[in-house]
């Protein structure tokens, strides 16, 4: 693993009209050393496209090595973290949210969960086969690719979206810290036990009360990533009970102890945080994928 390479970031606010169902769309440029790699650790994150021009990506949800990814490589929600690493080039990514998936994935968020497939290949991603054309252009400036995106998810807007109240009223609760325990998720909602957990599974990945551990958990790593001093104590959310069980839940979601993390380099997400533009100690976004969460130039297709 090396240190010694350039990044540029920047992510494009989509039209109003796409926004309730993608995360954002980011161009994410990197150069390293010939014939070197750089590694890093993404956090989990909701349903993610990644489209690439030049080397692919290596990457690995869970333990054990680095796997070439393909060209297209989208992923499911994840709980794990996903070990990657990049040599030189350019990957366009678009994250989903449980909205969007309802949208435009005609199948089971947990089918896919902590896995990434081949987006040009798997059916329930062939909407989005062109976009990997669409970055293809070299000569166009990444400002009018965006923009290319942009009119092309536009053209997709008509599909119709089950059950999209709920979706949206589940979505803003599971953002809420108040929201304590799947009771109360359910409450707010208004919906029972069982029809909870089905419509979590089929659209966010995951159980309810896996949801609400993996927001608490990403409330907690984002206060520590962002806070200079970098103390675990200082940064664990007002739902936890005690540190122990803040390292029994990074345990299960980063594969590994706080200290551990705290220790290891971070060379890609030390980079983009260093750029940050956002006020010191704002809180992030933690619904943006992990590049997004922590800075990044922004720009508009509107």
């Amino acid at each position: 693993m090396t240190e010694n390479f350039t990044l540029d970031v920047r992510y494009y606010r989509l039209s109003q009209a796409l926004q309730p169902y993608f995360t954002a769309l980011y161009a994410f440029e990197f150069d390293c050393a010939p014939g070197q790699v750089t590694e890093d650790y993404l956090h989990p994150e909701w349903a993610q496209m990644r489209f690439t021009v030049g080397s692919a990506a290596l990457a690995r949800i869970g333990p054990g090595p680095l796997e070439r990814q393909w060209p297209f490589v989208a992923s499911g929600p994840t709980s794990r973290s996903i070990h990657f690493g990049i040599t030189t080039g350019r990957i366009w990514g678009l994250g989903l949210q449980p909205a969007g998936w309802a949208k435009f994935i005609d199948g089971s968020a947990r089918a896919v969960a902590d896995t990434t497939v081949d987006g040009s290949t798997h059916p329930w991603f062939s909407l989005f086969a062109p976009i990997q054309e669409l970055v293809q252009d070299d000569a166009a400036e990444r400002d009018d690719i965006a923009d290319r995106i942009n009119e092309f998810l536009m053209g997709h807007t008509g599909r119709p979206v089950r059950q999209d109240d709920l979706i949206v009223a589940c979505h803003e609760a599971l953002r809420d810290p108040d929201i304590a325990n799947v009771g109360e998720l359910g409450e707010r909602v208004g919906l029972g036990a069982r029809s909870l957990e089905r419509l979590c599974s089929r659209y966010f990945g995951f159980p309810p009360k896996l949801l609400l551990r993996r927001q608490r958990f990403l409330r907690s790593l984002a206060q520590f990533m962002l806070n200079p001093k970098r103390v675990w104590s200082a940064a664990l959310d007002g739902q936890y009970y005690d540190q122990a069980q803040f390292v029994k839940d990074f345990r299960s979601f980063m594969g590994m102890t706080p200290s551990e993390y705290a220790e290891m380099p971070h060379p890609i997400l030390e980079t983009i945080m260093a750029q940050r533009m956002a006020d010191a100690g704002a809180a992030p976004e933690t619904d943006l994928p992990t590049i997004l969460r922590y800075g990044g130039s922004q720009g508009s297709t509107d």
